[in-house]
């Protein structure tokens, strides 16, 4: 069984690999594991196809609600999406030496 901190430490590796994962790289990896295309996922999110692409691309940052809602929807992972959501804002306010950890209180 995997602990949280080989979770955390196989993320950190896969940042070192291919970049930070971004909110929006979450809910691209999770559409393509489904083989859902762009127009089958923006439906399930009850999104339009071009605002979820302007998520999976960045150009748009969900907020915590959105980010929990997205999930749900998509039957992933809500700590992810809400800890890559946070993740985007702190980059986004150039809090780069940060990170963030959610634990269950």
């Amino acid at each position: 069984m995997r602990t949280e901190q080989d979770k955390v430490s196989a993320t950190r590796f896969l940042e070192t690999r291919v970049g930070p994962l971004t909110f929006g790289m979450f809910i691209r990896i999770w559409r393509e594991r489904n083989e859902w295309t762009q127009v089958e996922a923006a439906k399930k999110l009850a999104l339009t196809k071009s605002t979820l692409c302007d998520f999976e691309k960045g150009r748009r940052l969900a907020s915590v609600e959105q980010a929990r809602r997205f999930a749900k929807r998509l039957g992933a992972s809500e700590k992810l999406a809400v800890q890559c959501c946070l993740e985007d804002q702190l980059r986004k306010a150039k809090f780069t030496p940060w990170h963030v950890r959610l634990v269950a209180a």
